[in-house]
């Protein structure tokens, strides 16, 4: 629905100069004395009132309401459509992404780390409304990205990310307590922390169940992914004339902290052992966290004035033509 808004109200208290304009000219056209005079005017009587007579007041009618659109313009009338306010879904989400050596093994495709990265950048496409954030941990911990709602920017952050940028291990414990510190202060009715690692934590001076409890105390759910597929796993060796060479290594993952994290938060633990694998659980998580949040929508405003304009310059142009072409009088 839309409504006529002005910008200028103010401009509108000219309306109030056309009473004393209408009075001006209805006294002024009472006063009129013939140019000439007749002794005898029964004959003139006799040819009646002719058109012009009928259609005299018409260009002064013609100039009040070009007056009267120019106010108009001068108050610069603008269209909205009605504000409405929409339910839709959004929560807070930090991911914790580990980036340690392992994330380069390739039972992945095209290893674990860029898998995770291109899934999660999948994932965070389609929550429009959350609000995301990114941290990264190897055996020390960074936020890459805080909560934003840019997610051009995160996802551009996430693009960026690359083992070996910070010193190698697994400090899930680190990794877990530094995503729990950017959302613990957040208002949001729902908070969640995806977690994603394919090892043991074996660096940081924070333990994972300690981080978990912590977790739990700011009302945050962790969800715990653990990557890899079952048994042997193939990763790529750099020899001393630096030829690239894959040899079976085990996958060893502590699914029991990570599981006892997820319990321990309210959320669940998933094992991915491929990329599909990946796709599905971050579509299941997806569908488990679903939060009702209102936004206000605004229509964005549009100029009609020009409508007004136009019809002002037509009644001025007809006023004239008029005046100076069918009441014209003689000089």
């Amino acid at each position: 629905m839309t409504a006529i808004e002005f910008a200028h109200t103010r401009y509108l208290f000219l309306l109030l100069a056309i009473v004393p304009i209408v009075i001006w000219y209805v006294l002024t056209n009472n006063k009129l004395k013939a140019s000439l005079r007749f002794s005898d005017i029964s004959t003139i009587a006799q040819i009646g009132k002719t058109l012009k007579v009928f259609l005299r007041h018409v260009p002064f009618l013609m100039r009040i309401l070009a007056f009267i659109f120019l106010i108009i313009v001068l108050a610069r009338p603008q269209s909205t459509d009605k504000h409405e306010t929409t339910t839709t879904e959004g929560i807070d989400i930090m991911l914790a992404l580990d980036i340690s050596g392992s994330m380069l093994a390739r039972d992945f495709t095209p290893d674990r780390l860029e898998a995770a990265k291109d899934i999660a950048i999948e994932f965070i496409s389609g929550r429009q409304h959350d609000r995301i954030g990114l941290v990264v941990f190897s055996a020390e911990s960074f936020t890459q990205c805080p909560l934003t709602t840019d997610h051009a920017v995160l996802i551009n952050l996430f693009k960026d990310i690359k083992s070996g940028i910070i010193e190698d291990g697994t400090a899930i414990g680190l990794g877990l307590s530094n995503a729990v510190k950017r959302l613990k202060d957040s208002d949001a009715k729902s908070k969640v922390i995806i977690l994603l690692t394919d090892g043991m934590n074996n660096s940081g001076s924070i333990d994972p169940l300690t981080a978990a409890e912590l977790a739990k105390t700011f009302g945050i759910r962790v969800y715990t992914i653990g990557v890899g597929k079952q048994g042997m796993a193939p990763y790529p060796f750099q020899d001393v004339f630096g030829r690239i060479f894959v040899r079976n290594v085990p996958v060893e993952i502590d699914e029991a902290t990570l599981q006892k994290i997820a319990d321990m938060t309210g959320g669940n633990y998933f094992r991915a052992t491929n990329n599909e694998k990946l796709r599905q659980i971050y579509a299941k998580i997806d569908q488990l966290e679903k939060s009702k949040i209102d936004i206000r929508e605004f229509s964005r405003k549009k100029e009609e004035y020009r409508l007004f304009a136009f019809i002002a310059l037509f009644l001025l142009i007809t006023e004239m033509l008029l005046k100076y072409l069918f009441f014209r009088s003689i000089p």
